[in-house]
């Protein structure tokens, strides 16, 4: 018969099932089950589980796709073979791909990577120390990286990542873009100098990046870290020889390639690079390129119906030294996006000539010509062209000091949006396509367009914190901030290959929101640790079934 009985072991009670039984006529113990601790007693009989002891959650399916992916892409493999080291510790090509995954899913400083690594599941693909995620032993680790080496690197991956993905190259994107960065002023720096700025911190000192995407599913195949205040056609000019050079490897995948890019990068010297490259093209004129062909009236142009409410006017023309294909688009809602832009410009030039028109008229002391002149000068500099021409202001010397009058031109404000408003100049050596596929082709610039967004807007794939100072570290940290939008993109394609047509943002958020969690008990429980997935979503299970992830068992 099984009785309880209870045991002291270093001041605690514990209780115990036990049962004896004689053989050969003495009497022994057959059974001895621990049942814990009198509440423990009591939970059992009551149908109560075990309360563990600790609980951690951590994200899972983020991080676990995105190494299945890095890990067909051979990320790993291909940078270590460009930057081997001596086998000890994390490879270079492992630091990369942390870097990367976390660029990916959940920016942070290089200080914090540890504490991300173990708030994911990556413990489960790859064991890291906290010792080696240290930001000084990243870095040690990064300075394996020159230049020389990013650009092997980059090669062999994009050779590679054509290959095994098939990806269509058949028209590539090409824009340059720059980011704002906190490096003090007094830091030496060639790729961040002062200068104009897109994000509008001309405050701060800025970094160019160039990019060549694919349009298809907008993936890096080409990027370059220069400085930022470089002019995008000197810029373009510079990555003409690497553009060609990008395309060379590529030869045998895809035999014609259309390169398109905007008007910012024309001009004859870098055109006539592109016309004796083995690179077709389309891009942008600016007006003032083809001048003659904004008077051409709206009754020339013809309906394009593959773009509701767009026009389209073909010729040629000689632009850039040859002889191209020219079409002129008209598109109202551009028309009317520019006219109401150029309207909220116009309205600050008048104020700011109020406001001097105001203290002329009110101030205690009337100001000479010379003075007024140099007040409203830079007012009208300010505003910029077109808009200081179609204000017009009079300056004049009377007895009591000067007057200051000002009137806006309607009728050429009226002219120059009848001119140029809605209008876009694109012109192209592919004489034998169709007016349709011209323009198709040049709104492809979207794609690269897209991925510079992606770059700088949180929370997924942002270029920011970026707080490195030396050139190095600088073209580093924009490897991996590019290698992050080449996964993410790749990432998406298979999905959508698969049928899962999911925007980029909606996907990192399906998979971010699948999580694991770790169920640790009391030694005295005698139970073993379970893990187990968030519940999830029919399309979350199907987003992780795509990959093949399971649960790994616990050793």
């Amino acid at each position: 018969m099984a009785t309880i009985t209870k045991r002291k072991v270093h001041g605690h009670t514990y209780y115990y099932l036990v049962a004896s039984k004689r053989i050969d006529g003495k009497p022994r113990l057959v059974l001895q089950k621990y049942l814990g601790r009198a509440e423990d007693v009591v939970a059992q009989l009551e149908g109560k589980p075990p309360v563990p002891q600790k609980v951690t959650v951590g994200e899972y399916g983020g991080s676990r796709v995105l190494f299945a992916l890095a890990r067909r892409l051979r990320l790993v493999e291909w940078i270590d073979e460009v930057v081997p080291k001596r086998q000890q510790g994390l490879s270079v090509g492992t630091y990369i791909l942390l870097a990367v995954l976390n660029r990916v899913l959940a920016p942070c400083s290089k200080a914090k990577l540890v504490d991300w690594y173990h708030s994911t599941a990556l413990y489960h693909d790859v064991q890291v120390r906290d010792a080696d995620l240290t930001s000084q032993r990243f870095w040690d680790h990064m300075n394996y990286l020159t230049p020389e080496h990013i650009r092997a690197a980059e090669t062999a991956l994009t050779r590679h990542m054509v290959h095994e993905f098939g990806l269509d190259l058949s028209t590539v994107v090409y824009d340059a873009t720059n980011f704002y960065t906190w490096i003090d002023t007094n830091t030496p720096s060639e790729l961040a100098p002062r200068g104009h700025q897109k994000q509008h911190r001309t405050d701060l000192r800025s970094i160019g990046l160039a990019l060549m995407v694919t349009t298809d599913f907008n993936i890096p195949l080409f990027h370059a870290v220069y400085p930022g205040n470089r002019h995008d056609a000197q810029e373009f000019q510079s990555m003409t020889e690497e553009l060609i050079a990008r395309r060379a490897i590529l030869q045998d995948t895809c035999e014609k390639m259309t390169l398109v890019y905007d008007k910012g990068n024309n001009s004859r010297t870098n055109q006539a690079a592109v016309d004796g490259s083995p690179f077709h093209f389309v891009g942008s004129l600016k007006a003032n390129q083809a001048p003659e062909l904004l008077d051409v009236p709206l009754t020339d142009y013809q309906v394009i119906p593959e773009y509701p409410g767009l026009k389209a006017y073909r010729t040629t023309r000689q632009v850039l030294g040859q002889e191209r294909t020219v079409v002129i688009t008209y598109n109202e809602a551009l028309y009317l996006g520019q006219w109401q832009g150029e309207l909220v410009r116009l309205r600050k030039l008048p104020d700011r000539l109020q406001a001097i028109q105001h203290s002329v008229v009110h101030g205690v002391r009337r100001p000479s010509v010379a003075t007024l002149r140099q007040r409203v000068t830079p007012a009208q500099i300010k505003a910029g062209p077109p808009v200081r021409d179609w204000v017009h202001t009079e300056i004049h010397e009377t007895g009591e000091g000067p007057t200051f009058t000002y009137n806006i031109d309607h009728q050429a404000l009226m002219q120059w949006g009848q001119i140029h408003w809605g209008k876009t100049l694109l012109f192209t050596d592919q004489a034998t396509w169709s007016t349709v596929d011209i323009i198709a082709a040049y709104r492809n610039a979207w794609h690269v367009e897209s991925t510079i967004r992606d770059l700088k807007q949180a929370p997924w794939l942002h270029w920011q914190p970026q707080f490195h100072w030396t050139d190095q570290k600088i073209r580093v940290h924009g490897f991996i901030c590019v290698l992050a939008v080449t996964l993410a993109h790749l990432l998406r394609r298979e999905y959508v290959r698969a049928g899962i047509d999911l925007s980029l943002p909606t996907l990192l958020k399906e998979l971010t929101a699948i999580q694991e969690v770790l169920w640790v008990y009391p030694p005295q429980t005698k139970m073993a640790p379970q893990l187990v997935l968030t519940d999830r979503t029919p399309r979350q299970q199907q987003l992780l079934d795509h990959w093949a992830i399971r649960l790994p068992a616990l050793p």
